[in-house]
């Protein structure tokens, strides 16, 4: 385990460590599960989370039976060595009831936009010729950045006049239709991030 050469493995006697999933695109909780080891070689070396499951006394795959995987893209422990954190991308419902998280419906202002842009992803993917977002997107720059041009200046004529439910509503569609532009040029929301925290410095 080249990656986690420190963790303490040994703090429990049955050597599992507990291992939160959080949703890599909308920032929610998913759920709770207990890792070993092996698990977390596997989950690493599949790209799918895999725990450890105390009842079955053996390595589940998350969404072994439902279709419903979790697609793994990092891990990191706490500062005491004994507890992980996963971020992952859930292909469905995460809980056994339906719901996407096992703690509830939990949607703050980042899960949100999160979700935006998993829906517009998810809309560029699909084969929906009548999606708006898909027509948006195959109509390329010209198509999309005319419409955040056109909402852009449609937000600031609403901040001056109209008072500030439309400025809410027409701030909605900017950023709306700049998610789809930043979809369609490839430019992922980290990649803004990044920029913005090297100004920060």
């Amino acid at each position: 385990m080249n990656n986690f050469p420190s963790l303490d493995w040994t703090k429990n006697d049955d050597g599992l460590l507990p291992a939160i999933v959080q949703d890599a695109e909308a920032g929610t909780v998913l759920m709770l599960g207990y890792m070993n080891e092996e698990a977390l070689q596997v989950t690493m070396s599949t790209g799918f989370v895999t725990f450890f499951s105390r009842s079955k006394q053996r390595l589940w795959k998350k969404g072994e039976v439902s279709g419903n995987v979790l697609k793994f893209l990092s891990a990191s422990s706490d500062c005491d060595r004994d507890a992980l954190l996963i971020s992952a991308v859930p292909t469905g419902p995460t809980c056994h009831t339906g719901m996407r998280s096992c703690f509830g419906e939990q949607e703050g202002t980042l899960e949100t936009l999160g979700l935006l842009l998993r829906t517009i992803r998810e809309r560029d993917e699909g084969k929906d010729a009548n999606s708006y977002t898909k027509k948006l997107l195959d109509g390329g720059v010209e198509a999309y950045g005319a419409k955040v041009m056109e909402e852009a200046e449609e937000v600031v004529r609403a901040a001056r006049s109209e008072g500030k439910q439309r400025t809410i509503e027409e701030a909605s569609d900017v950023l709306y239709h700049l998610f789809v532009l930043l979809r369609g040029e490839k430019v992922e929301l980290a990649d803004i991030a990044a920029e913005l925290r090297r100004r920060r410095k």
